[in-house]
C-alpha cells in the first residue's frame, strides 16, 4: 500500500547566479528564428478536455534548441477563451497554474469560472498552454510505474543519516531511469528560459506587440523569468504565490518546512474549535502535540502504509486551502483510531479534493503491477527535467544528511523533508542555460501577489521577488492562507487590486497590504 500511495507538490526557489539577457530576451550569441510563422489555426479543443465553458485549441510549433533556432522543433498545445468582447480587446493575457509539469489549457475555463471579472474577460483573450514537455505537448516520460518507491517531488522525512542515504539510492535509481528515457534528448532542453521563450514564441505567432502574463506557483518563477528576458514584450505581468526566483533550487524544498510552520497555526485553530467533532485537541498547542506525537507512533506502527514520513507530507497537502481541512482531520482520525479502511477512504477523498493552482499534493491510492504506468509519470518527469536543469545541485549525500539535520530541529512538524535528497543529485544531463536572476532593468510592470502563510510558497518568496525586481514591482501582502490569491482565495482588497493593474497597467504607488 505504501509502495502504491503517491505524492506531488509544486517546488518554490531562492537564489540564482547572475545571467544578463542579451537585448529582445536572447542569450549572448543566440539567434531569434526569422520572422513568425503561420498563425495558430483555432479549432474545437478535444472532447477529454473537460472545462466548465468551451474553449478553443491550436498547436503550435517552436524551437527545441533556442541556439538551432531553424533546427527540430516540437509542437506545444495552447488553448484559448476569447475577449467576450471584442470591441474591448487590448490584447491577451498567458496563464500558468504551476508545477512545474502543471497542464494549463483549462486553466482560462477554470478561472472565467472561479470569478475572473467581466472587465477583464472583454480586454483580454485569456491563453492556456501546455508549458514544453507537458500534457499534450511533446510530452516526456521517465516511466514511472505505479508500485515504484518514490513518493514523488517531495522528498519523504529522514529519522537520521542513515535514512537519507537509503532514499539516495532510491533517486538515484530514478534518475537513471530518467536518463534511460530520454531517447531523443528533450529532456536537456526543458528549462524555464526556454518556456518563457516559447511564451514569446507564442506572442509573435499570435501576432502580439507585447504579453501579459498570469501565473501562479512555479508559474510565478515562469512569469519573473519572462520578465527578465523579455522586458520589451512583456506587458502586465502578475506572479502570485512566489518562489521568489525565476527557477527552483534546494532552498525551495527547504522553505516548505517554514511554510508548514506557518500556515499550521490556522489549521489547528479549526480543528480546536471542532474538537467535539474530531476530538484532536481542544486548543491549537494540544493540536500540534497531538499531531507530532501521532507522526511519531506511525514511524513505528504505520497504518494502513501510512507512517510518518507519509502523515507529514500527507498533512502538509492537507494546507493548501481550507476545503481539505475537514478530510484531512477524518484521516488523523482514521490514523489514530488504526481503522484502516477509513484511512484508504480518506486518502482517496484527498486525491478528489486538489488545490487548484501549483501542480499541488495529490495523494493516489494507487495499486498497480510494474508494469502498470503511474498515473502522474509525465507530471513527475516533467517537474524533475525542469527542476533539475534550471539549477546546479549538490551530489554529495553528505549535504542533504547535515542539512536535514538541521531543518528537523528548525521544522519540526515537516521534519526536514524539504532537505532530502532528490534526483537531480544524479541528474544525467548539465544545464544548457545559466543560472538566471530576476532582473530590476526594465518597465514598472510587475505585480506581485503573496498570502502571508501559504504553505507551500511562504511570504518570505514574495519578498524576495518584489526585493529582487526592485522599482519594476509592487507587493501585495494578504492575511490569508491559502495557496493562490487572484480569484483562486476570496479578499476583495488583492481582487480589485490585481484587477485595476489588468485593466489599467497601472502599480499601485506603494506596497499593499490586504487585510483578512
Amino acid at each position: 500500500m505504501r509502495r502504491g500511495l503517491a505524492l506531488m507538490t509544486v517546488a518554490g526557489l531562492a537564489g540564482a547566479l547572475l545571467a544578463t539577457p542579451a537585448a529582445g530576451g536572447e542569450r549572448a550569441g543566440d539567434e531569434r528564428p526569422g520572422g513568425p510563422a503561420d498563425p495558430p489555426v483555432w479549432s474545437a479543443c478535444p472532447d477529454d478536455l473537460v472545462t466548465p465553458v468551451p474553449l478553443e485549441c491550436a498547436t503550435v510549433q517552436v524551437p527545441l534548441d533556442y541556439d538551432e533556432p531553424d533546427g527540430r522543433q516540437i509542437e506545444v498545445v495552447i488553448s484559448r477563451l476569447a475577449s467576450t468582447d471584442p470591441g474591448k480587446r487590448a490584447g491577451v493575457l498567458l496563464l500558468n497554474p504551476g508545477g512545474p509539469g502543471g497542464s494549463g489549457l483549462t486553466q482560462p475555463a477554470e478561472m472565467a469560472n472561479l470569478g475572473m471579472p467581466d472587465s477583464v474577460l472583454d480586454r483580454y483573450d485569456l491563453i492556456g498552454m501546455d508549458p514544453r514537455g507537458v500534457g499534450r505537448s511533446s510530452p516526456v516520460t521517465c516511466g514511472f510505474t505505479a508500485d515504484q518507491p518514490y513518493m514523488g517531488n517531495i522528498p519523504p522525512y529522514a529519522p537520521d543519516a542513515e535514512a537519507v542515504t537509503e532514499h539516495a539510492e532510491v533517486a538515484r535509481q530514478v534518475a537513471a531511469q530518467c536518463a534511460e528515457h530520454d531517447t531523443d534528448g528533450r529532456m536537456r532542453h526543458m528549462t524555464t528560459a526556454n518556456t518563457a521563450r516559447d511564451i514569446d514564441r507564442i506572442r509573435e505567432l499570435l501576432g502580439e506587440e507585447k504579453l501579459s502574463f498570469y501565473g501562479a506557483s512555479y508559474g510565478s518563477a515562469l512569469g519573473s523569468a519572462f520578465a527578465t528576458l523579455f522586458p520589451d514584450t512583456s506587458d502586465r505581468v502578475i506572479v502570485d504565490s512566489n518562489l521568489g526566483a525565476t527557477s527552483l533550487d534546494r532552498d525551495s524544498h527547504r522553505r516548505f518546512g517554514l511554510g508548514m510552520e506557518k500556515r499550521f497555526p490556522d489549521f489547528a485553530r479549526w480543528v480546536a474549535a471542532r474538537h467535539d467533532t474530531y476530538e484532536l485537541g481542544r486548543t491549537p498547542a494540544q493540536v500540534r502535540a497531538g499531531f507530532l506525537e501521532l507522526a511519531a507512533r506511525l514511524d513505528d506502527a504505520p497504518v494502513a502504509g501510512v507512517d510518518g514520513a507519509l502523515f507529514r507530507a500527507v498533512g502538509f497537502g492537507g494546507l493548501y486551502t481550507e476545503a481539505r481541512f475537514g478530510i484531512t482531520a477524518q484521516l488523523w482520525q482514521g490514523l489514530t483510531d488504526s481503522d484502516k479502511s477509513e484511512v484508504r477512504a480518506r486518502l482517496r477523498d484527498l486525491e478528489d479534493v486538489q488545490p487548484e493552482v501549483g501542480g499541488p499534493p495529490a495523494v493516489a491510492a494507487t495499486r498497480g503491477a510494474a508494469s502498470e504506468p503511474s498515473p502522474y509519470d509525465n507530471a513527475w518527469s516533467s517537474y524533475l527535467a525542469v527542476t533539475c536543469n534550471d539549477t546546479d545541485w549538490p551530489e554529495d549525500v553528505a549535504t542533504y544528511q547535515r542539512d536535514t539535520a538541521v531543518d528537523r530541529k528548525r521544522y519540526p512538524l515537516f521534519g526536514g523533508a524539504g532537505a532530502n535528497i532528490t534526483p537531480c543529485a544524479f541528474w544525467h544531463n548539465d544545464p544548457v542555460d545559466p543560472e538566471l536572476e530576476i532582473s530590476d532593468e526594465g518597465p514598472e510592470n510587475v505585480l506581485v501577489l503573496q498570502n502571508l502563510r501559504d504553505p507551500a510558497t511562504p511570504h518570505a518568496g514574495g519578498a524576495l521577488a518584489r526585493d529582487r525586481f526592485g522599482d519594476r514591482a509592487r507587493l501585495v501582502s494578504v492575511d490569508a492562507g491559502e495557496h493562490g490569491v487572484y480569484v483562486y482565495d476570496d479578499n476583495a482588497c488583492a481582487l480589485n487590486t490585481t484587477t485595476r493593474f489588468l485593466l489599467t497597467g497601472e502599480l499601485p504607488g506603494t506596497d499593499v497590504f490586504c487585510a483578512a
